[in-house]
């Protein structure tokens, strides 16, 4: 697997807004640079300004404020066919008219490229998503998958340096879907294609991304690599939108160091991560992944401030995980996650237990 070149900022986007209305920003005040080769994903809820950050970058919107570059080159007033950026949408957006081998010949045609080259990259690029088999049909003859494929072989026909994705797995089944995210990682880096992918599923970000960066009310909440988001969430936001998560509420009793002791809204105090907490008597989230909780709390520290009681409330087979609910510190929907291993004890709802956690597991946010 190829890796981005990190010297050199490819696509960069400063100080770009965008509003409507002449009021309300959609975008506000976006600064982001992506190196050459990098798949990078937009990731938030509807509404957060990804799709119009992606569609200010194709040219299908403009900037209000602000400008974005490519390869160094300001692209505000170029138009969309002539930035060489390829674009997969969800809805494929193929010719129904036309095969396969004309979809993908249309864009090489616009760009005047000659018969016999064009009828070799229609050729190579059809390859590249084992589809050459299908050249003749038309898109209504294909599967949904299918069709996927030739939309992102027709991206890719005119070897764009730079490809767009707005939520293109979203038609697809749920096998279908992950099968067509390795296939589309694996192809973005086997040929050193510059990626940016839009979508709202959080699964489908950490699986495919070099960096996400996470959108909500037209600001990037953060922007960093999947494993750092999940483990290392820089506010409440990411840490409720990116994977399951379980909130406790209190206040910060005090600061050492990298330790806060937290008092909880119900009296309770526990040890957690100040993350973006810097003062005694501020109102925090605290945040603990469900796969973090322990129920065995022998091997933890008798001297920290990491334990809570908590009752049972549901006990939920899941086949390779058991998801217990419980009722901690007032959370009625405290959440633990366990492996379904041999040894595993089936609790009883209704049951009193003791649960708890590394300290470096538990982050004191911002509330």
């Amino acid at each position: 697997m190829s890796q981005p070149d990190n010297t050199a900022n490819f696509v960069e986007f400063q100080r770009v807004q965008k509003s409507y209305d002449g009021e309300t920003l959609v975008v506000k005040d976006l600064n982001l640079s992506m190196p050459r080769g990098e798949f990078l994903t937009m990731l938030g809820p509807s509404g957060s300004g990804k799709t119009t950050c992606l569609m200010m970058l194709a040219g299908f919107e403009t900037a209000t404020h602000g400008e974005i570059t490519l390869d160094g080159r300001p692209i505000n007033n170029i138009p969309p066919h002539k930035r060489g950026i390829g674009m997969v949408f969800q809805n494929y957006a193929l010719f129904p008219h036309m095969t396969v081998a004309e979809n993908l010949s249309f864009p090489l045609e616009v760009r005047k490229i000659d018969k016999s080259d064009r009828e070799a990259k229609v050729r190579r690029a059809l390859e590249m998503v084992q589809m050459g088999a299908f050249a003749s049909r038309r898109p209504g003859q294909l599967s949904g998958g299918q069709q996927q494929r030739v939309a992102l072989a027709r991206a890719l026909v005119f070897e764009p340096e730079l490809v767009l994705m707005d939520e293109p797995l979203g038609a697809l089944d749920k096998q279908l879907r992950e099968h067509m995210q390795f296939e589309i990682t694996g192809l973005a880096h086997e040929l050193g294609i510059t990626t940016m992918y839009v979508t709202h599923d959080q699964t489908e970000a950490l699986t495919m991304s070099d960096r996400v960066a996470v959108f909500n009310d037209g600001r990037i909440q953060q922007l960093a690599p999947p494993d750092t988001l999940y483990e290392q969430p820089a506010n409440s936001f990411v840490a409720q939108f990116i994977g399951e998560n379980n909130t406790l509420t209190g206040k910060v009793k005090s600061i050492d160091g990298q330790t806060a002791i937290i008092t909880l809204d119900t009296g309770e105090e526990i040890d957690a991560k100040p993350v973006n907490v810097s003062t005694v008597g501020e109102r925090t989230r605290v945040s603990i992944r469900p796969e973090r909780v322990e129920f065995d709390t022998s091997r933890l520290k008798a001297d920290a401030h990491h334990t809570l009681k908590a009752q049972v409330k549901e006990f939920i087979y899941m086949g390779d995980t058991f998801r217990t609910r419980l009722n901690v510190a007032g959370n009625d929907d405290f959440i633990v996650k366990t492996r379904n291993a041999p040894n595993q004890v089936r609790l009883t709802p209704g049951t009193e237990i003791e649960i708890g956690w590394q300290p470096e597991d538990c982050h004191a946010l911002d509330w």
